[in-house]
C-alpha cells in the first residue's frame, strides 16, 4: 500500500491600517500533521500465502523467489471434505525451500474432536508443519458454522495428538461474538481469555490498514495478520496479492517477528 499523508498547514495573515505601512505580523498557527497509515514493513515480515486446490499453482520456486518463506494450504473441511491439491503440493513446496502449513476449515456438522481427528489424518504433520484451524462463519451455509465448544474441542484433540497448539484464524468481530457487519451472522459467543482457543497464536483476518486485536488476545497480540486476500476488490490492500509469482492469487499474510523467528514459530 501507498502511504498517503494529509499535510495541513497554517496561513501568515497580515493587516495594514490607512496608508501607513505596517510591519507583517505572523498569526500562523501550529496545524498537526496527520500521520500516515502504518508502513507494513514496520508491521512484521510479508512472507506467507495461503492457498487451497482453488488457487492455480504453476511453480513452488517462483514463490521462493517472490521472497515467500512459508504456505499454509487448505487441508480439509468439517469431517469429510480433503482439498485434493493438499497432498500433491506439499512435496513440491517443500523441495522449493517453504515451509508448510496445513489448515482446517472448521464448521458444525460434526463435533470438534472428529474434525480435528479427520484433520490430523489428511494433513500428516511432521514436527515441522504448522496447524491452523479456520474458524470463521460459513457463508455458503452459515447453519453449518464452527461454534465455540467445538472449536475448543478441536484445539484440545490437536493438542493432545501432537503435543502443540493450532493457530487460530479468526476475524475480530467474530472472535469477540458479536455480528458481522454485511450478514449479521455471529459466532454467538465471545472467545474469552480462559479460553483454549485464547491459547492459541492468533492469526487475525482484517483487511485495515491495522489489526484490531480481539479481547481474547489483547495482552498477546497477533502471530499472523492476513492484511490481504485474493477476493478483497476495493479493499485497501487489494492489488498487492499478484506480486507473488508461481501461482494464479493468493492470500497475504504478515508475521509478528523476523525470519528467525519465524522459523522457530512454525514448528513451535
Amino acid at each position: 500500500m501507498i502511504s498517503r499523508r494529509t499535510l495541513l498547514s497554517g496561513l501568515a495573515a497580515t493587516t495594514a491600517a490607512g496608508c501607513t505601512p505596517q510591519q507583517p505580523v505572523s498569526t500562523a498557527m501550529p496545524y498537526p500533521i496527520a500521520p500516515p497509515p502504518p508502513d507494513r514493513a514496520t508491521l512484521g515480515l510479508d512472507a506467507v500465502i495461503d492457498l487451497s486446490r482453488s488457487v492455480t499453482v504453476t511453480d513452488f520456486r517462483a514463490v521462493r523467489r517472490s521472497g515467500m518463506l512459508g504456505v499454509i494450504h487448505k487441508a480439509t473441511e468439517g469431517g469429510d471434505y480433503l482439498d485434493t491439491a493438499y497432498a500433491v503440493r506439499r512435496p513440491q513446496a517443500e523441495a522449493a525451500g517453504l515451509m508448510w502449513g496445513a489448515y482446517h476449515f472448521g464448521t458444525g456438522q460434526t463435533s470438534g474432536a472428529r474434525q480435528a481427528a479427520y484433520f490430523l489424518s489428511v494433513a500428516r504433520p511432521g514436527p515441522r508443519t504448522l496447524l491452523a484451524l479456520d474458524l470463521e462463519a460459513n457463508e455458503n451455509n452459515p447453519n453449518n458454522s464452527m461454534r465455540l465448544d467445538q472449536a475448543e474441542e478441536f484445539v484440545q484433540a490437536v493438542a493432545a495428538a501432537t503435543g502443540r497448539l493450532p493457530v487460530v484464524y479468526v476475524h475480530p468481530t467474530w472472535a469477540n461474538g458479536d455480528p458481522l457487519p454485511n450478514s449479521g451472522l455471529s459466532l454467538g459467543a465471545r472467545i474469552t481469555p480462559d479460553s483454549i482457543v485464547a491459547r492459541c497464536g492468533l492469526w487475525i483476518a482484517d483487511y485495515h490498514d491495522s489489526p484490531e486485536i480481539p479481547a481474547a488476545w489483547e495482552h498477546t497480540g497477533w502471530r499472523l495478520w492476513q492484511y490481504a486476500g485474493d477476493e478483497s476488490v476495493g479493499k485497501p490492500a487489494y492489488g498487492q496479492t499478484n506480486i507473488v509469482n508461481g501461482v494464479s492469487h493468493c492470500d497475504r499474510n504478515l508475521f509478528n517477528g523476523d525470519a528467525s523467528e519465524l522459523q522457530r514459530f512454525w514448528g513451535a
